[in-house]
């Protein structure tokens, strides 16, 4: 009997110059914002102007990097000191996550970590959140329409979830105009993000009609748009193509969940100073191959071994293609973006069993289309490894 839900943001906006719709939006909202943006803040400064015009005030915060607790501590200190009603978050997946946390926490008098799973007591706020509009700058995470939030505790060494639907944004606005001042490399990282939540969806334990559907789509547009915009940043339709996989990767992750890449990653991210699409990128076609080589060996006939047929055929865009193909793709693909090992980042053998130890118990590994055990995660670190810069074998 098939059961499932679906959640997303009151309202998604999508589209080239959508980002005039913003101020607008807030208008109806509240009347003092919290504007949450990256570390280049002055890109924000339209959406200031058009705040003015609507006669609202803005204090401003900035993130520098990934969010963590301080910087999560921090910006509610400045929305609670500026009596601030509603919550802008302009930027990639770390602002908006940040301005999520912001906007569900800043009514809620509790610590942090009351609210965090695993290191806290992954409580859920009593007063209501704050309305929230997520307005991304990257094309990868697909914050804007989720309903969790990632936040690393560098004294835990881990990167843990705010989680609950009181987390999802009153609207989103993806304008795929923002995203063209990308430099290549987090094209790349970003798309490979995207890239990796469509896959795990797609094969999910927990994947569904409707995210199916999401992620075929998705998983057309990063054939089609990924290498162009890493080639070429003013290529809009490309841009506005991986804008939309973001977008879309974001919703069938929240209906269907993720797997062994996302487990892994977490626990990397939370122990390392290592981008998370770089994690990712790395991580996909070792987890992917994995996961079909442990299925072909338990379950030959099984549906998910369809669907790995399928997942090749969209990637390779032939309609006769096998698995081995749509792997040896993935392999090639992330191979062409030339992406540091995470050797090169501090990662070492040393660390491979606990991250293992660590990994079996995050949430994103439940949805995995196959149980993987400490051994077969340490066995896909080791296959990472092995996998020189830019030549997988």
């Amino acid at each position: 009997m098939m059961q499932f839900e679906f959640a997303t943001a009151r309202k998604i906006i999508f589209g080239r110059n959508s980002l005039s719709q913003v101020a607008p939006l807030a208008a109806g909202l509240g009347s003092r914002v919290l504007l949450i943006t990256g570390r280049k803040a002055d890109r924000a400064g339209k959406i200031c102007e058009d705040l003015q015009h609507q006669g609202m005030e803005a204090a401003m915060f900035a993130v520098s990097g990934e969010p963590t607790a301080t910087a999560v501590r921090d910006a509610l200190r400045v929305a609670r000191e500026g009596n601030c009603d509603l919550v802008i978050a302009l930027g990639g997946g770390s602002v908006i996550d940040t301005g999520k946390a912001v906007a569900a926490l800043a009514n809620n008098k509790a610590e942090l970590l009351d609210y965090l799973e695993i290191i806290g007591c992954g409580r859920n706020p009593g007063n209501p959140a704050l309305p929230c509009i997520a307005v991304p700058t990257t094309a990868g995470t697909g914050t804007e329409v989720t309903a969790n939030a990632v936040i690393k505790s560098p004294e835990h060494g881990r990167k843990v979830s705010l989680r609950g639907s009181f987390m999802i944004p009153s609207y989103a606005v993806v304008d795929p105009e923002l995203t063209r001042t990308m430099p290549p490399a987090l094209t790349a990282a970003t798309g490979m993000d995207a890239l990796t939540q469509l896959i795990e969806a797609f094969i999910s334990r927990r994947a569904n009609p409707l995210t199916d559907a999401l992620c075929r789509e998705g998983l057309a547009l990063v054939v089609r748009s990924l290498a162009r915009a890493y080639a070429d940043g003013n290529d809009s339709d490309a841009r506005e193509d991986m804008s939309l996989a973001a977008l879309l990767s974001g919703m069938a992750l929240a209906g269907a969940g993720l797997g062994a890449v996302h487990g892994l990653a977490a626990i990397i991210g939370g122990m390392f100073d290592i981008p998370h699409g770089v994690v990712c990128a790395r991580l996909l076609s070792p987890v992917t191959e994995a996961n079909f080589r442990i299925l072909r060996q338990e379950e030959k006939e099984s549906p998910l071994m369809i669907k790995g047929n399928d997942l090749s055929r969209i990637l390779m865009g032939k309609p006769h293609a096998e698995l081995p193909d749509g792997l040896a793709w993935l392999r090639d693909l992330s191979a062409s973006f030339n992406f540091p090992l995470l050797h090169d980042f501090g990662l070492q053998e040393k660390d491979f069993r606990t991250i293992a130890a660590k990994a079996v118990q995050s949430s994103s590994i439940q949805s995995n289309p196959v149980t993987l055990s400490e051994e077969d995660l340490v066995r896909i670190l080791e296959t990472e490894q092995r996998q020189g810069k830019g030549h997988p074998g």
